[in-house]
């Protein structure tokens, strides 16, 4: 799943719109963006379902964890699936095995906590995208355009934005299961526009068996970057489904304005990634991600003793700036060490995102029921954000000097 073919006498010119393909870029980005959209779709309606369906808090938090951790395990899937039919046909797939899972949803109703769990392995699917629409983009860029091309189409996790924002209007509108049915029309949109565009790039990779795709887990630098991503980006799509349970439950917002505060955090976050590694190419991966950690941290314990609105969303979009920069320099390092299995590492590392995101959503439910407050659960992954920057401090300096090999990168 590394780059597989580019332009040469493009790619010398330094132009990145003329070094690869930009209509399967821009096919890439939306299909991502959509994708991602519905992945967390459920935590913006969670208040309405847990209302009608009569959850628990523990099962509210369930409820919205279980599409992070069915992407988790979906994107290595997907991942030996792209080796082997091509990153269009796996995301054109894909995005039909959601669309079905969402009309049925919405035609059939769902009507217990066995059916959001059943939706939510549905959805996924939209979560393990991550596994397709980068290496969709990045097989058709030279090494010194990567970044610009995984920065670009990993913009799509603003999508998440997208669910904030419009779910619980349309939801207050239509109610709740017509939101589903509705998700149906952008995603067959992007898809018809994703077909026209989006062109697999020649001269693939050849594929993999299942024993070689894993092989990296038998490096330590693999576990490490797992864990770092596990933290950053977990905490990122974790908060994001988690949000709008938060501001209803906490602030007794409505399902409305939950959804407009969610969408400011989560557009926080997104809205950095890119910056992350644009500020991880200047001052090192290690440096950026220590400093992203120790934010991160700092903001989540201020989050568990916030009195006020103001001074939880305040902290809220403090914390996801952090975890948005640190999603940046994780895959600013990931490269330097696995240059040549970028993409089995793709796949790994966003596995372990999707574990962090699931383990985060899931708990802060956990917390709410067994002691009465969300706090327990941010201050837990204060203290996991606090341990993956003394993991960090420990083999940042070994990174150093076993990775640039006297190249030019920061590390």
């Amino acid at each position: 799943m590394a780059t597989a073919y580019w332009d040469r006498t493009a790619g010398k010119t330094g132009d990145f719109w003329r070094s690869g393909h930009t209509p399967t870029l821009v096919a890439a980005f939306l299909y991502f963006d959509l994708a991602f959209m519905v992945w967390v779709l459920l935590g913006p309606l969670a208040p309405e379902i847990a209302l009608t369906l009569g959850l628990t808090p523990a099962e509210k938090g369930l409820m919205v964890a279980t599409p992070t951790l069915a992407g988790a395990v979906l994107r290595v899937v997907n991942g030996l699936v792209v080796d082997r039919i091509g990153p269009k046909r796996a995301g054109a797939i894909s995005q039909m095995i959601v669309i079905a899972g969402l009309a049925s949803a919405w035609l059939l109703g769902v009507n217990s906590l066995a059916g959001t769990l059943a939706l939510g392995v549905i959805l996924g699917f939209a979560g393990a995208s991550f596994a397709i629409a980068l290496p969709l983009a990045s097989r058709w860029y030279p090494p010194e355009h990567q970044g610009k091309a995984m920065g670009l189409a990993g913009m799509g996790n603003s999508g998440t934005v997208l669910a904030a924002l419009f779910a619980p209007a349309l939801a207050k509108a239509f109610g709740w299961n017509a939101v589903l049915g509705l998700a149906c029309l952008p995603l067959t949109a992007v898809l018809m526009v994703y077909m026209a565009l989006a062109k697999d790039a020649p001269n693939p990779p050849a594929s993999r068996s299942f024993a070689a795709y894993l092989s990296p887990l038998r490096q330590r630098d693999a576990w490490s970057l797992m864990g770092f991503y596990a933290v950053t980006f977990g905490g990122f799509v974790g908060l994001a489904a988690s949000l709008p349970i938060y501001f209803t439950d906490r602030f007794g917002l409505s399902t409305v304005a939950a959804g407009y505060a969610t969408a400011l955090c989560v557009f926080a976050g997104s809205l950095v990634r890119p910056i992350g590694g644009a500020l991880a190419d200047r001052i090192g991966g290690s440096s950026a991600l220590s400093a992203a950690l120790a934010l991160a941290a700092l903001a989540l314990v201020g989050v568990s003793a916030a009195g006020t609105m103001v001074g939880a969303l305040a902290l809220f979009a403090l914390a996801m700036l952090a975890l948005g920069v640190g999603n940046g320099a994780v895959f600013q390092l990931v490269p330097q060490r696995f240059a040549a299995e970028i993409g089995v590492m793709t796949g790994l590392v966003g596995m372990a995102g999707g574990v962090g995101g699931f383990y985060l959503a899931s708990s802060l439910g956990v917390a709410k029921q067994w002691t009465g407050s969300f706090a327990p659960g941010f201050l837990v992954f204060a203290a996991l954000a606090g341990l993956a920057l003394l993991g960090l401090t420990l083999v940042k300096a070994d990174w150093r000097r076993r990775w640039s090999a006297g190249g030019d990168v920061r590390i």
